[in-house]
């Protein structure tokens, strides 16, 4: 297992390849430029490498390209997000489509898509690129699946744990399956390091939800976007079905509102159990990718992924 040194010099790497880009229009080097301008936490890249690290033998170029896939990967998804919920910031920086427009937005997001489909290719493994092809599939779905749920008071836990899945817990999955695909590893090897950064994934979703809940947070986006943007989530979902006839009533006229009285919602949300069954779903998600930590067999493989569990669950940002 490679130690948290050689994981923070294998990220390095990974951030290297994605900068280097010879495109020589000013236009897509200035959006591409801008785009990675915030480096991230990279949690992604990093399950990936982990996962790809039983096996010292394997290709380390290919190691470094497949994290940098995954890496691109999502942040076409952050791009075309910001697009779609019309998002002024992106990780406490100003949007591409708030300097650009929305056109170079889709545009920009297409293109890095390709250059991560680009180095698939170059790995040349059928498998990967399945999983990778699926997931992104899957990704989409998600989106699709939200958008059409907005201002859906009747939503259901199931529907919004689906969309959680599809929306981060899939490439979570992906991000661990793949790299486990590379070394050639047993199925057992793969069904727990996938399940685990599934739940994962789906952990890192709902402290979201959270965090858009709490004013000191610092995610990186305007607190209450999601409510803003008429996007139910688990608090807003959790105190609608605890409240009375008046309070789904006020709660209604908070979704979709551009003014909310910040402390107000919160204290609302809050009294009617929203902000605390949240955090239970999160320790559930929590559990749950622990337990398939603890299953993995290489120690050191097992250790860093209950560390990447325990962070999602006590992140402010």
């Amino acid at each position: 297992m490679k130690t948290k040194k050689t994981l923070k010099k294998e990220l390095r790497l990974v951030e290297s390849l994605i900068k280097k880009d010879f495109v020589k229009e000013k236009t897509i080097s200035d959006l591409y430029d801008h785009v990675f301008k915030s480096k991230g936490k990279k949690i992604r890249a990093k399950l990936n490498l982990i996962s790809s690290s039983q096996d010292k033998k394997i290709n380390k170029n290919h190691r470094i390209k497949l994290a940098a896939i995954i890496e691109l990967l999502h942040t076409a998804t952050l791009v075309h997000d910001d697009v779609v919920d019309n998002s002024p910031t992106r990780r406490g920086i100003e949007s591409v489509n708030n300097i650009w427009t929305n056109a170079h937005g889709v545009l920009i997001g297409d293109y890095i898509y390709s250059k991560a489909f680009m180095y698939m290719v170059d790995i040349g493994n059928k498998k990967i690129l399945k999983e990778l092809s699926n997931a992104t599939n899957d990704i989409s779905q998600g989106e699709l699946i939200q958008l059409d749920a907005m201002n859906n008071f009747e939503i259901t836990l199931n529907k919004l744990k689906k969309i959680s899945y599809y929306k981060t817990g899939r490439l979570f999955e992906a991000s661990a399956k793949t790299g486990a695909l590379l070394i050639n590893a047993n199925d057992t090897y793969i069904k727990n390091i996938s399940n685990c950064a599934k739940d994962l994934g789906i952990l890192f979703q709902i402290k979201d939800d959270l965090l858009d809940y709490s004013i000191e947070s610092k995610i990186g986006k305007p607190n209450f976007q999601d409510l803003r943007e008429g996007k139910v989530t688990y608090p807003f979902f959790y105190a609608y079905k605890n409240s009375n006839l008046n309070q789904k009533k006020e709660l209604e006229k908070m979704m979709g509102n551009k003014k909310l009285n910040q402390k107000n919602t919160i204290k609302l949300v809050a009294n009617l159990g929203g902000i605390e069954e949240t955090k239970n779903l999160a320790k559930k998600y929590f559990n749950k990718s622990i337990n398939s930590a603890e299953k993995i067999r290489d120690l050191k493989i097992r250790e860093e992924m209950i560390e990447l569990a325990k962070i999602a669950i006590n992140r402010k940002k």
